[in-house]
């Protein structure tokens, strides 16, 4: 099967010279989105869909942001239900069923999640995690998902917990308790489907263009290429730029968290067929997780510590957050990795809602519309999983403050461009790398290679040739930065950055010459 890309949904330097040209020429728009993470990317799908012109305005590169830097899960809201959070909770497991189902079922896939019982876990917090899975269980046939397609929990052997990850620490291990919930492929990759299926419903998808000043009517973008200035007229405007949602609404208040990943191989971790999640000794509603990759590694993570200052474009990892990690996940294995196992790490940083008080930990992961004196909206808080509630919302309001005339929402049926479910795709033409990643665009990518098999060859992590030349021309890569940190998760690994980087400017050098 190979369909190509989406009519209207391919993004490049020649679209997006384009439209520039167009919205100097008339400026005139329904909806101007500032921001090009989950959030604005899905509010902008959102609004084309339902019929409106819209502008996605991103100073940087889509996922350029927070969206790049989760866990890559797609989960049920588990942790919330620990913290009384019964509405964040459900409304997650609603959400991830949606992806799972019918937005994205390609780029999201069950992945079974094994808390290890050691001696540590007491019997009593034993008792009080299982109560907490089957409260998820609840959530899960509320939401609609079926256990074949995200299997009930369950209490699980010693010998069935050495079996899903062998590198456990054995003494002391009396069993698990296991669980399903969603994973990405890739956050990122995410982001990207959101706006090229916006694309394909007419919205203008602009990256390396910011937003300088955001009034009621009128805005003013800078286009980052050329420096030029370019005054819009949208009818409603969202500001949908996170933790920097201050530097265009002051009155905003938020109090950005940071969240810590260690990248290991999973090799180093004894294998691992699924996920782990470690109870945080000394806070029993605090939990690290050791969660496997396509790539053969695994993430290791997440720490949630409050940030002091401004918002940095790309956060740093503080030592202190790599300690704590190696610690937590030496205490359950048999042999514990040190600082010589990390093979990278990355930070985000989480858009919380200030609520004056409590640890940043605890702070709700609720998101709010809120609007300005002038009628700018700004969307902030929520999560990676809930982005698309969060943005018919956010649309909802423009539409109802501008008097817009719009149909009604329709991503809860949307799906994103490649979208199948595994079934269908397992009868696609490709390798099954490129189908966990394309879904039914992955014949379209092999074919970049045009007849030449070094192509498809993996250069680092699994990327080949075909994929950066794909990305360049249907995937607004601009740069060999956008290639190597946010279309493929090269960076992640600097060797692997290095091995890519040659490839990244042919792909670029070729989409110049064609």
């Amino acid at each position: 099967m190979s369909t190509g890309p989406a009519p209207g949904s391919s993004l490049n330097a020649a679209r997006r010279a384009r439209e520039l040209d167009r919205l100097a020429q008339n400026p005139n728009v329904d909806l101007l989105v500032v921001g090009g993470g989950v959030t604005g990317a899905g509010i902008a799908l959102d609004a084309a869909a339902r019929g409106l012109s819209v502008v996605l305005a991103e100073k940087h590169d889509l996922a350029f942001g927070t969206s790049r830097w989760s866990s890559k899960l797609v989960h049920g809201g588990l942790r919330y239900l620990a913290t009384g959070q019964v509405g964040i909770a459900r409304e997650s497991a609603r959400e991830r069923h949606i992806l799972l189902s019918r937005t994205a079922p390609h780029l999201v896939r069950p992945l079974p999640m094994l808390l290890p019982l050691h001696a540590g876990v007491s019997r009593a917090q034993a008792a009080a995690t299982r109560t907490g899975l089957l409260m998820g269980d609840v959530l899960r046939l509320s939401a609609g998902t079926p256990g074949s397609l995200l299997p009930a929990s369950r209490g699980v052997s010693r010998r069935r917990a050495l079996h899903l990850a062998p590198g456990l620490r054995p003494d002391g291990l009396r069993g698990g308790q296991l669980s399903f919930d969603g994973q990405l492929v890739d956050d990122a990759r995410l982001v990207v489907g959101l706006a090229r299926t916006a694309a394909a419903h007419g919205a203008s998808v602009l990256t390396r263009c910011g937003a300088e000043e955001l009034h009621g009517d009128r805005a003013v973008l800078r286009d980052g290429l050329t420096g030029a200035a370019l005054d819009v007229r949208p009818r409603a405007t969202v500001n949908a730029t996170g933790v920097w949602a201050r530097e265009l609404a002051p009155e905003v208040r938020l109090r950005p968290s940071r969240g810590t990943h260690l990248v290991l191989a999973q090799s180093r971790l004894g294998g691992l067929r699924a996920a782990l999640t470690i109870p945080v000794p000394g806070d029993p509603t605090r939990f690290a997780l050791v969660l496997p990759q396509q790539d053969g590694r695994a993430y290791v993570g997440i720490t949630d510590e409050p940030l002091d200052g401004p918002a940095p474009d790309v956060p740093p990892v503080p030592e202190h957050d790599v300690d704590f990690l190696l610690e937590v996940l030496g205490g359950v294995l048999a042999s514990p990795p040190g600082r010589g196992d990390v093979a990278g790490a990355f930070a985000g940083l989480r858009p919380l809602l200030d609520a004056e008080k409590g640890r940043s930990a605890d702070l709700s992961r609720r998101h709010a519309v809120l609007a300005s004196r002038e009628g700018v909206l700004t969307a902030v808080g929520g999560k990676l999983t809930t982005y698309r509630s969060m943005a018919e919302e956010a649309v909802d309001a423009a539409v109802e403050r501008a008097g817009l005339r719009a149909g009604p929402c329709r991503t809860r049926r949307l799906p994103l461009v490649g979208a199948a479910r595994p079934a269908l795709l397992r009868g696609v033409d490709a390798p099954a790398r490129l189908r966990a990643r394309y879904g039914t665009e992955a014949p379209s990518v092999a074919a970049e290679a045009d007849g030449r098999p070094g192509l498809l060859a993996p250069i680092a992590a699994g990327v080949t040739a075909a994929e950066l030349r794909w990305a360049v021309r249907h995937e607004g890569a601009l740069d060999e930065a956008d290639l190597v940190e946010r279309r493929t998760r090269a960076s992640l690994v600097r060797e692997d950055a290095e091995r890519l980087k040659e490839a990244a400017g042919d792909a670029l050098s070729t989409a110049e010459q064609a």
